[in-house]
C-alpha cells in the first residue's frame, strides 16, 4: 500500500486527510442533529453550542499542538506556516469543552449538553483517524518502530505501530459499550460525557508512550500532560457524582415507607 493513499475522482485526486476530515465533520454533525435530545435544547441553542464547541476546539487543538516542542515553537515563532500546521484531538476536546461552557453561560443554558456529543464525537474521531492512517508519515500520528504483527510500513521501510488503527478500534469498542450501557441503565445528565472524556484521556495518556514525539515534560509529551490535567478534572466530577448517588441512596433508605406512614395515621 502506498502512502499517502490518494482518492481519485475522475481527473482529480483528493488527499485522504482532507477527505476524511471533511466527512468526519459532516457525518458527526448529522449524527448530532439526529440523536440529540430535542427536549434539552432548542434548535437555535443547539446550533450555538456547536459553534462554541467548534471555535473552542480550533483554538485548543492549535495551542496544545504548539506545546509539543516548546523550543522549536520559540525558534519558529515568526514562521506563519509553522504556526498554522498541525492540531491535536485532545486539545480540540478540552478546548471544545471550554468553548461550550462559555457559550452556555453567555446564552443562559444551565442543562448538561455533553451527552448529545458523545456518539457524534466517537464516529467523527474514528473517521478522522482513517484519514490520519492513509496519510502516512507526513501526518505524524504513527507509532514507534515495532516487531508486532500489527506493524505497518508507512513508506520508509520501518514497521511502526499503527496507532491510528489502535485508536479506531478503541473508539468503536467504546461506542459499543456505551450503546449497550445506555440500553440497560438510565444515565443521569452529563455522566455519559464524563465517562467518554475520562476513557479517551486515559487511552491517550497510555498510547502516547509509543509515539515518537518529544517528551520534554518529565518524560511526558504535551498530549499526556493535558490528559493528566483533564483526568484530574473528570475524576473529580465522577467522584462528585458517586458521592451524590451514595448520599441519595442513604437519604432514601432513611425515609419511612408508605405502609408505615399509613399505620401511624
Amino acid at each position: 500500500m502506498k502512502f499517502p493513499f490518494m482518492f481519485s475522482i475522475g481527473p482529480f485526486s483528493i488527499h485522504p486527510h482532507l477527505l476524511m476530515e471533511s466527512l468526519a465533520y459532516f457525518i458527526g454533525f448529522r449524527i448530532y442533529l439526529y440523536t440529540r435530545s430535542k427536549e434539552r435544547l432548542t434548535t437555535m441553542q443547539a446550533m450555538w453550542v456547536v459553534v462554541g464547541a467548534a471555535i473552542g476546539a480550533m483554538i485548543g487543538s492549535k495551542v496544545l499542538c504548539l506545546l509539543e516542542d516548546p523550543a522549536k515553537t520559540m525558534h519558529f515563532w515568526d514562521n506563519f506556516q509553522y504556526l498554522m500546521e498541525g492540531k491535536t484531538i485532545v486539545g480540540g476536546l478540552l478546548g471544545g469543552l471550554i468553548g461550550v461552557e462559555w457559550t452556555k453561560k453567555k446564552i443562559g443554558i444551565t442543562k448538561s449538553t455533553g451527552d448529545d456529543m458523545v456518539f457524534p464525537l466517537l464516529m467523527g474521531m474514528s473517521i478522522g483517524r482513517i484519514g490520519c492512517f492513509l496519510t502516512g508519515l507526513s501526518d505524524h500520528t504513527y507509532g514507534t518502530p515495532t516487531t508486532w504483527w500489527t506493524g505497518v510500513d508507512f513508506g520508509d521501510g520501518i514497521l511502526r505501530h499503527p496507532t491510528q488503527l489502535y485508536e479506531i478500534a478503541f473508539l468503536m469498542i467504546t461506542a459499543l459499550c456505551f450503546f449497550l450501557l445506555k440500553k440497560q441503565f438510565a444515565f443521569p445528565d452529563g455522566l455519559l460525557f464524563q465517562l467518554f472524556m475520562t476513557s479517551y484521556l486515559l487511552w491517550r495518556l497510555v498510547v502516547d508512550f509509543i509515539k515518537p514525539t518529544p517528551h520534554p515534560y518529565l518524560g511526558l509529551n504535551n498530549i499526556q500532560l493535558a490528559c493528566i490535567i483533564g483526568l484530574i478534572y473528570y475524576c473529580y466530577k465522577l467522584w462528585q457524582w458517586g458521592k451524590w448517588k451514595i448520599e441519595k441512596e442513604h437519604n432514601d433508605a432513611k425515609k419511612p415507607s408508605i405502609s408505615v406512614l399509613r399505620t401511624n395515621q
